[in-house]
């Protein structure tokens, strides 16, 4: 019989197999046909045991065939073997080509490297990275390792729908490719700024890459698909249960450099994906918003508490993810007027002028403290550049606006 450990649910996973027929671990549970490692892990996800520490820890342990052989040998007497006797590894290898899919498993060169920090992360009790991913679209996933992620409400305000729509196509015009959720509100909006600015963005799926959730979404992931790709850990035509968008939440914290949440309420899946972003030493952001708003709840109270930093643009975000060449951050007093620009001088002889008075060089030079000869300078100087008008012989006044 074999040994069983327990996996996070209460249910039993199978340990290392017994001895016995070695080339049995190689055959499907059809007979005959091989299984290469690549379609076991197919198998295995379509268990659906996502964020199952111990399974992902057994498979790195005993190899993937060995252990869905295993899990095979169950049968009838746990729900693991159950549900592995409906399951058909070459039928899944079918339906991902069918669907124009490709299926990824750890060491291929498009694996994102960041999801190896799943292994040792464990924020809600589970953790483990993905058995495989499959992947929808022409992006190649290798590049999300310094995207960033933008989550928030699904009934987002105009506020934030307008932030991470904005911030989305200055960041995605950057190069930092946009990671969200397809979700309703901000995620959907965070990737149409991305492509509103021509460039990719990557959504990761609760659901098969061919099963669009929401439904009113399948348009934008048509889009997505077409510009950058679209990503889940369980095969095509799945559908979401509430755990698939937990589990999703992980892996949108891990493929990235960073997580902005835009809006939140007090609960809300977004606060779980920056609980995992702190867990794996990613940079959090946040958007402060109004107090008399409640989806600025989650935001205003993670900035409160240390636990996110305060980002009010696109650049803030930009030198946080950034640090060894940091951009030039916006001046808090905005841009110099016409005014700021001038020379201390010119802008001290500006200033001693009152409105409707004329006022002659031995009065400049009085109230100035400048010599006459620069006083004449400067004030020639300001009535070419229309800051003065000339009313005589060395004098001048402010220039008369029109009505």
């Amino acid at each position: 019989m074999d040994r069983r450990r327990p996996d996070g649910q209460g249910n039993d996973l199978p340990g290392k197999p017994a001895g016995g027929d070695a080339d049995a671990a190689g055959r499907s549970a059809g007979g005959g046909v091989r299984l290469d490692e690549r379609t076991a892990r197919m198998a295995l996800c379509a268990l659906q045991p996502m964020g199952n520490v111990e399974l992902s820890r057994l498979v790195a342990d005993e190899g993937a065939v060995a252990l869905w052989h295993a899990v095979r040998r169950m049968g009838e007497e746990s729900r693991w073997g159950r549900k592995a006797a409906s399951i058909v590894p070459e039928e899944l290898a079918a339906c991902t080509r069918a669907c124009g899919a490709r299926f990824l498993v750890p060491g291929d060169d498009e694996w994102p490297a960041g999801l190896a920090d799943l292994g040792v992360a464990t924020a809600t009790g589970d953790g483990g990275g993905p058995l495989g991913l499959w992947v929808r679209g022409t992006l190649d996933l290798g590049e999300a390792g310094s995207g960033v992620s933008l989550v928030g409400a699904r009934a987002a305000t105009g506020y934030g729908l307008h932030v991470a729509t904005e911030w989305a196509a200055d960041l995605a015009l950057a190069d930092r490719l946009v990671i969200s959720g397809l979700a309703f509100g901000v995620d959907a909006a965070a990737h149409r700024g991305a492509l509103q600015a021509r460039r990719p963005t990557l959504a990761v799926m609760a659901s098969g890459v061919d099963v669009p959730y929401p439904v009113a979404n399948t348009t934008l992931m048509n889009a997505i698909v077409d510009k950058g790709a679209v990503v889940s850990e369980v095969p095509p035509g799945t559908h979401p249960v509430k755990a698939s968008f937990l589990a999703r939440n992980r892996l949108i914290a891990a493929l990235g450099a960073g997580v902005v949440i835009v809006e939140a309420a007090a609960r809300s899946g977004a606060k779980n994906t920056v609980s995992w972003a702190n867990d794996l030493g990613r940079v959090v952001m946040a958007v402060p918003g109004p107090v008399t708003s409640s989806m600025s709840a989650t935001p205003n109270r993670l900035i409160r508490d240390t636990a996110a930093v305060l980002v009010s643009s696109p650049a803030e975000v930009l030198a946080l993810l950034g640090p060894l060449s940091p951009q030039d951050e916006l001046p808090l007093q905005g841009e110099d007027s016409r005014f700021d620009r001038l020379a201390p001088d010119l802008r001290q002889l500006r200033e001693a002028f009152r409105p409707r008075e004329e006022v002659g060089v031995a009065e400049l030079s009085s109230r100035t403290g400048l010599g006459v000869v620069d006083c004449l300078a400067g004030a020639d100087e300001l009535a070419e550049a229309g800051w003065l008008e000339a009313t005589g012989h060395q004098t001048w006044r402010l220039p008369v606006r029109p009505g």
